[in-house]
């Protein structure tokens, strides 16, 4: 039944799907996490730091992260050449460049991390070293993961997720009731780093194989470009997500941004769906382009599965929402907030329109949306650091307008949603013209 099935579906919807379930099967205990486990241990005048925390972490691992993304498509072509010994290679080159980024990292740390907590109003304790393992452990992880998805070895991948989940959840709640925020990244530390050991004792044949030279001259002024490329694509992206979940913690109320977390922990469902289309499209949307063929079937059919089911979170979240977020814990002060988890499936949808359409463009090596997606990150970052901290130029800007902020500022939720549609929106619109355009 199974292979009828398999075989009527094709290799992309039925990986999608086989991915999806397994996911879906961890959720329960993500769920758990998420909804009872931190709000459990992180009161609410922290709860609203854990998102910018997590964004911290993400910018200092993207280096390792834009090494990986990088170097996929390559591992893609030599999986599927059986050239193990160059993928070998290629992999112990990326670890290395790893290794050299966590020295820096760790000095960006020292210098820098103090300020960003005081800005955020969390006292720091030992969050510094634990950020920085679950950061790059969760950026090294990928360069295995990679190289399991450029082998397809789709059912792998899906029991990494299910184990992954009880994994996190053990280390949360052994961690988090010595020290919530801290426990919170131990736990975020603990899957990244199952899922490598798991990940090199699956590749031990691969692995095995005897190294090949890979890092030839031509290939290191390919990929130079390459890796340019896709650096200025990701820090763009990272720095703008940076800067609005700084201002989001810094300058609204406690309560405000302690909603804005669990708002998201339902809205983040939504994100199920693209984060499993996106896995499986990489490597067969690099296959297409590779082959001359249109990319575009694939990425519409993806946009308009997530669009789907969105709407129908949306809808359920819009009447159920507020009774849900009332069985949490300290769940009546979320509740009055229950509107904005709808508002946030929409956000992710058209999130999952620019993933799509943004990571096959990588896939087939074309990065001519580079010419507008980086200004574009770069103007909103530095229009949202001017209208919430305006105090810092009045000197420079005309007083008329520094009325007008002040009394325009961002001090709620709402007005920060309203922010991210607009950015989020114009994004989008961009992402489906080039989409239109494409002829393959």
């Amino acid at each position: 039944m199974f292979k009828t099935l398999h075989a009527k579906l094709g290799d992309f919807w039925w990986y999608s799907l086989m991915l999806f379930f397994a996911c879906r099967a961890a959720d329960v205990l993500n769920a758990a996490v998420g909804l009872w486990l931190v709000p459990k241990y992180v009161g609410s005048a922290e709860l609203g730091a854990v998102m910018p925390l997590q964004a911290f972490a993400g910018f200092l691992a993207l280096p390792v992260g834009i090494f990986a993304m990088t170097f996929m498509k390559e591992m893609t072509s030599l999986a599927a050449n059986g050239e193990y010994g160059r993928m070998k290679s290629l992999m112990r080159g990326v670890f290395i460049g790893a290794g050299v980024f966590l020295a820096l990292a760790l000095v960006a740390t020292k210098l820098v991390f103090p300020m960003f907590l005081e800005r955020i109003r969390v006292a720091e304790g030992s969050l510094g070293f634990v950020i920085l393992a679950a950061a790059f452990t969760g950026a090294v992880s990928p360069i295995y993961s990679n190289a399991l998805q450029a082998l397809k070895r789709f059912r792998t991948i899906s029991f990494l997720n299910i184990v992954g989940a009880p994994v996190r959840f053990v280390a949360m709640l052994v961690a988090m009731p010595f020290r919530a925020l801290t426990g919170y990244f131990v736990g975020q530390a603990a899957t990244p780093a199952f899922s490598i050991a798991a990940s090199v004792w699956s590749l031990r044949k691969e692995l095995s194989a005897k190294a090949e030279p890979y890092w030839t001259r031509p290939v290191v002024k390919r990929f130079s470009a390459l890796l340019a490329a896709i650096a200025l694509s990701q820090y763009a992206g990272s720095m703008l997500g940076l800067v609005e979940q700084t201002v989001l913690r810094q300058r609204l109320p406690e309560i405000d941004s302690a909603a804005y977390y669990m708002a998201t922990r339902f809205s983040d469902i939504a994100g199920y769906v693209t984060c499993t289309l996106s896995t499986i499209l990489f490597p067969f949307t690099a296959s297409l382009a590779a082959e001359g063929k249109s990319t575009r079937p694939l990425v519409v059919k993806s946009i308009l599965a997530t669009l789907a089911a969105s709407a129908a979170l949306a809808i359920g979240f819009a009447f159920a929402g507020e009774s849900i977020l009332r069985l949490l814990p300290e769940g009546d002060k979320y509740a009055p907030f229950a509107w904005s988890i709808p508002w946030l499936i929409i956000l992710q949808a058209l999130g999952a329109i620019q993933v799509f359409h943004l990571n096959t463009e990588v896939s087939a090596g074309r990065f001519a949306f580079l010419k507008w997606w980086v200004p574009m990150h770069v103007a909103f970052a530095a229009a949202l650091l001017l209208v919430t901290g305006y105090g810092y130029f009045t000197a420079c800007i005309p007083q008329s307008w520094s009325a007008f902020l002040a009394r325009n500022n961002f001090t709620s939720l709402k007005a920060m949603l309203v922010w991210f549609t607009a950015t989020s929106a114009v994004k989008t619109a961009v992402c489906l013209c080039e989409l239109w355009r494409q002829r393959r």
